[in-house]
């Protein structure tokens, strides 16, 4: 079975699955949304220009921030544009210089914090991981030969160290 789900062919394979194991089953908080939906940008920005730019496909965490594409360029691949969280109490960050590195922060299986200033992934050792967690690692490992993020502020780093100023120096303009 094959889904087109969006233009990106490894959001349509993470569709697949999701589909098999569950709404956040294997990636505690996360789950992908309708592809493309901009109902929640306006809280940020009702600007064409923003919610052009902007591809939201994701929820976070079950609170209600969400993922969304960047498209800081015209690149057809848009597996490789940034990826970015709104928090839902505020906050916007660069997290993953592109899906495939989302896809490993994914695998460290804990929602994302968003504050105003940052963006972390936090998880006590004696938390147990989601049901479908193994099953998500040995997909990931199949799919994109990808290990999970152990170290998931590194990946958020490396993100902000390359996308993380021109994000903020772009989306300052359309903020409410």
């Amino acid at each position: 079975m094959h889904i087109t789900y969006s233009p990106v062919e490894e959001l349509n394979l993470l569709k697949e699955f999701q589909d098999k194991v569950g709404y956040e089953n294997f990636a505690r908080g996360f789950g992908l949304t309708e592809y493309g939906d901009i109902s929640g940008l306006p809280a940020w920005s009702e600007d064409p220009e923003f919610t052009r730019r902007l591809i939201p496909f994701a929820q976070a965490t079950a609170g209600g921030s969400f993922y969304a594409l960047w498209r800081l360029d015209d690149r057809e691949d848009l597996a490789t544009l940034p990826v970015v969280v709104f928090g839902d109490e505020g906050g916007e960050h660069v997290v993953a210089r592109g899906v495939r590195e989302l896809f490993q922060l994914l695998g460290f299986d804990e929602e994302i914090s968003v504050e105003h200033e940052k963006a972390y992934f936090y998880r006590d050792e004696d938390e147990p991981h989601t049901d479908c967690h193994d099953e998500y690692v040995a997909w990931l490992d199949q799919h994109f030969g990808l290990p999970v993020a152990e170290d998931p502020d590194a990946v958020l780093a490396a993100a902000q160290a390359e996308w993380g100023q021109r994000f903020a120096d772009w989306i300052r303009p359309f903020l409410h």
